[in-house]
């Protein structure tokens, strides 16, 4: 019977043909190479994120490193402005000059001048410590991120830095002569330097924070979660939340409510108008992306 021997030969000469490379039939479970494939679109973004095989453990001790660096800048940043902290008071007090400030404590003196020199410190030395947390979270981020959030970080730094100098050099020395012009004859300032400092410490505080407000209407608006558009048609709402805010932030005068609303206004409005600049372009180029894809799907299809 000739069945069983044909198998045998056609399986060994199949096997014979495969070995010599010569052409044949491939038999069942030989290895053979899994072809090639495209990555998916995000493949580089996935790349360029985050996971390098890090546990909990090892961010949770990255993140303490950051924490520790940040403190011994800070540190350091006040032991130097320590130096000069004389100096530092003097600029502090120059609005008070004519009427002179008083410390009502033996101690009050040297802890406002460790204050002063802490908050310098610290001011001195905030682009590095936001330089170390955007260290800590730029591997978790995706390279498109990445070109959105590093503008938006030093855009942050420049607005708080341009909003704390704003209040401390302009309106705090402007809403100070404004208050004390309303003393008389027989009411005369006696001011401590431990309220003054809170009062210059806060308004300028304040300040920063909200002339970060044009970054947070920019992120948001590019990342779709508000349209400029919408906001530009409020503006007149807008405008009364920025008074109402300016009025709770600062001290109870017309001027000092002024000096803050007026211009968080017109960076408000001008933050609104480079986001739809922004988001039109943006819209204009995903349309012309979409045209491509269709024009090449029929071209395809013929």
């Amino acid at each position: 019977m000739s069945g069983p021997d044909q198998h045998d030969n056609s399986q060994s000469d199949g096997t014979e043909a495969y070995a010599t490379g010569a052409p044949g039939p491939v038999p069942r479970g030989a290895d053979q190479p899994a072809p090639e494939t495209d990555p998916p679109a995000d493949a580089e973004d996935d790349a360029d994120s985050t996971d390098d095989g890090q546990g909990f453990l090892d961010h949770l001790e990255d993140l303490r490193g950051v924490l520790i660096h940040s403190i011994i800048a800070a540190v350091l940043g006040s032991v130097v402005c320590w130096f000069w902290s004389a100096e530092l008071l003097d600029l502090l007090v120059r609005p008070l000059r004519e009427t002179g400030v008083y410390f009502t404590a033996p101690n009050e003196a040297f802890l406002i001048r460790l204050k002063l020199s802490g908050a310098a410190g610290l001011f001195l030395v905030l682009p590095f410590i936001l330089w170390k947390i955007y260290g800590f979270v730029l591997p978790g981020l995706y390279s498109r991120e990445r070109h959105v959030v590093t503008p938006l970080l030093v855009a942050t730094t420049l607005l708080f830095y341009l909003g704390a100098g704003f209040s401390f050099f302009v309106v705090s020395p402007a809403v100070v002569r404004f208050l004390l012009s309303f003393g008389t004859a027989v009411m005369e300032p006696l001011i401590g330097i431990g309220q003054y400092f809170a009062f210059v410490s806060r308004l300028s505080f304040a300040f920063g924070l909200v002339f970060e407000l044009p970054v947070l209407v920019f992120f948001l608006s590019v990342i779709g979660v508000v349209d400029p558009r919408t906001l530009l048609r409020t503006w007149r709402y807008a405008l009364l939340v920025i008074a109402t805010f300016s009025a709770v932030l600062t001290p109870p005068d017309i001027f000092s409510q002024l000096a803050m609303a007026v211009p968080v206004s017109l960076l408000y409005i001008i933050s609104v108008l480079v986001a739809l600049v922004v988001t039109r372009r943006r819209r204009a180029e995903a349309a012309a992306a979409a045209a491509v894809d269709e024009d090449t799907d029929e071209v395809t299809k013929n």
